[in-house]
């Protein structure tokens, strides 16, 4: 795992309202505090995304996702005991920014077992944004190089992190049907 020092200029980024490129369980990803809209539009700027399309926020516990996310006990219990990584379709909550959940009625959330993003987290008491670091369209980075090729210096930091991801997307299922919207 990076040294501390990173992880906490990462996390002085994020609350400072900056974006970074940070490892995730399986691709990098771009990075952001989900209430700085700003920040967020800058995310789907440097992507080419439509800020209907919603992206995704990880967080280190699912208290941390409480504010945005309007579950039942049973639907708490899915996400806790799912032993893959998951990313869930859930029912937002009145709190969720609109510039998170897109045109959704529904908000992506994943509860990540990933060491660097568990910290990250603890230490900006939150969840953040993940998105996959590439500009739509184009295959995403699996290293923080990649990630620097697509974005250059409009990302704020890249943490340089060689651990093994699969390189694709994480599964997102619908937490109401079980249906897998992405494999």
């Amino acid at each position: 795992m990076p040294e501390n020092s990173q992880i906490e200029q990462a996390a002085k980024i994020i609350k400072d309202g900056g974006v970074i490129s940070y490892p995730t369980e399986s691709v990098f990803g771009l990075g952001c505090d989900p209430l700085n809209e700003s920040a967020v539009k800058r995310i789907l700027h440097l992507k080419k995304r439509p800020i209907d399309k919603g992206l995704i926020i990880v967080a280190g516990d699912i208290k941390q996702l409480a504010p945005y996310i309007d579950i039942s006990a049973k639907e708490k219990q899915k996400i806790l005991s799912e032993k893959s990584v998951t990313t869930w379709l859930v029912n937002k909550s009145p709190f969720t920014p609109s510039w998170v959940s897109g045109k959704h009625k529904k908000v992506a959330v994943r509860v990540s077992k990933h060491p660097l993003i568990i910290k990250l987290c603890q230490l900006i008491n939150q969840p953040l944004i993940s998105t996959s670091a590439n500009p739509s369209g184009s295959s995403p980075a699996i290293t923080s190089q990649q990630s620097n090729q697509y974005f250059s210096s409009n990302v704020d930091l890249y943490i340089d992190y060689q651990s093994i991801r699969s390189g694709q997307p994480t599964q997102i299922k619908d937490i109401t049907s079980d249906t897998v919207i992405r494999e």
